[in-house]
């Protein structure tokens, strides 16, 4: 990325990279130190926010002039938050879980720049329902790997899209950054505008916050 890029992504998910990468923005990734551990009772979307906002401001007090975009997503079913599973076993028994049920996916989003006293944020959510799975399903895409550093143990946009019944609500959320959201950030921040040519839709725009 562009070493003299406005924009920071705080996150080290190549699904993000790939997905910001389609606005047209110049953008520099540096994943941040903070741990991403729900407090006791703290409500999903709560914890959400906080890790969002917490992520984004660890970057920014070490690059205060750029401005930075972190994410935060989980996986919620029955009030309970699926977090990546720690092995097979486990991703195993969270696929099971979703298996035939709708689950709903969260995701936080913060745009901040510490020096111009400047934050943005917003959370999206996604309601997903899972088809029906035999054990031998299960068993089949867990030894893929796929869902191995996935919240819920599964990828909507790799060969876990055929767990999937039903989406409803934005699909690049259930990937990992909810694009109509963040481009709407990002033009609230003057960071991009429509390109008046060329083959992208977006471009980076000049001035800025």
């Amino acid at each position: 990325m562009s070493p003299t890029a406005r924009l920071i992504l705080a996150s080290e998910s190549p699904r993000r990279r790939e997905l910001l990468s389609t606005v047209g923005v110049p953008f520099r990734v540096l994943p941040s130190g903070v741990d991403e551990t729900p407090r006791p009772g703290e409500p999903p979307a709560r914890f959400a926010r906080r890790a969002s906002r917490d992520k984004g401001k660890w970057v920014a007090a070490r690059y205060p002039g750029a401005f930075v975009l972190s994410a935060d997503t989980i996986v919620v079913a029955d009030g309970r938050i699926l977090g990546k599973p720690r092995d097979r076993a486990e991703a195993r028994r969270m696929l099971s879980y979703l298996a035939g049920r709708e689950h709903r996916v969260y995701t936080s989003v913060c745009l901040l720049c510490a020096a111009k006293g400047y934050e943005d944020t917003g959370t999206e959510v996604t309601r997903v329902r899972f088809r029906a799975l035999t054990p031998a399903e299960v068993a089949a895409y867990a030894r893929t790997g796929e869902g191995d550093d996935k919240a819920g143990a599964y990828a909507a946009q790799g060969a876990g899209m055929l767990l999937i019944a039903r989406v409803a609500g934005s699909f690049t959320n259930v990937v990992g950054l909810p694009m109509t959201r963040v481009v709407a950030m990002l033009q609230r921040a003057r960071l991009i505008r429509v390109s008046p040519s060329g083959p992208s839709w977006y471009a980076p725009a000049g001035g800025g916050g």
